[in-house]
């Protein structure tokens, strides 16, 4: 999954970065409002980290434009501003929650979590392919009820697949949720990884779940008539 965090603090950059970057997730920066507007309209971003107090435009003005121009990716709003009638405000223009600083980096993953289960609510907490299971939550995955080892980076491009089951997607689109703007799109890299994680979830199985699409990209799904 793939985030933006506008802060312009260089030691909570820092401190974002590296928790995040360790738990799968690619991370994009921006450091003042204007930039975060740039960054937030020209990728697909699954959640944006929004600092309140910002140079050149602050939080509640990038969060307002945002959803003035029909973005709804969700917003966490971050803030030394811990009164009722500052998080209201951040609530009203458009934020989807709201984090006061100082804050344990657990509560913040379990927001994050959380706002990551919420544009697809439709679909169930525990996502299934066939007789493979992922919880992200709890940051399990199963096949047939044994228990997959995966880096952060392979649950990563799991999750991916299964929340758009049958869909093809392609390498472009694969590396823009799990790598941040610093991925060169000519490397094999996302070959690479899909191959690591065919092993993990197909070796030994007749039903093969994770497939080309020769020239595209790959989806996944269970075969028809299986």
């Amino acid at each position: 999954m793939r985030l933006l965090v506008v802060e312009d603090e260089p030691g909570i950059v820092a401190f974002l970065r590296q928790g995040l970057t360790e738990e799968g997730f690619a991370v994009d920066v921006a450091t003042d409002g204007e930039a975060a507007v740039d960054f937030a309209l020209s990728a697909p971003y699954d959640v944006i980290i929004l600092d309140l107090i910002l140079p050149r435009k602050d939080g509640l003005e990038v969060c307002g434009e945002l959803r003035r121009r029909g973005l709804a990716t969700p917003i966490l709003m971050l803030t030394a501003r811990g009164t009722v009638d500052d998080r209201v405000q951040g609530l009203y223009a458009g934020a989807d929650d709201y984090l006061v600083k100082p804050f344990a980096f657990p509560e913040l993953l379990a927001r994050l979590r959380a706002l990551l289960r919420r544009p697809a609510s439709a679909l169930p907490a525990v996502l299934k392919v066939g007789d493979l299971s992922l919880d992200p939550g709890a940051r399990r995955a199963e096949r047939a009820g044994a228990l997959i080892d995966l880096t952060p980076r392979e649950f990563s491009l799991l999750e991916l697949f299964m929340r758009h089951p049958g869909q093809v997607l392609t390498r472009t689109r694969i590396a823009e949720h799990i790598w941040n703007f610093d991925f060169c799109c000519q490397s094999n890299v996302v070959d690479v990884y899909v191959s690591y994680l065919r092993r993990k979830i197909d070796a030994g199985f007749q039903t093969k779940l994770v497939h080309t699409v020769r020239g595209v990209g790959y989806k996944m799904e269970v075969p028809s008539g299986r």
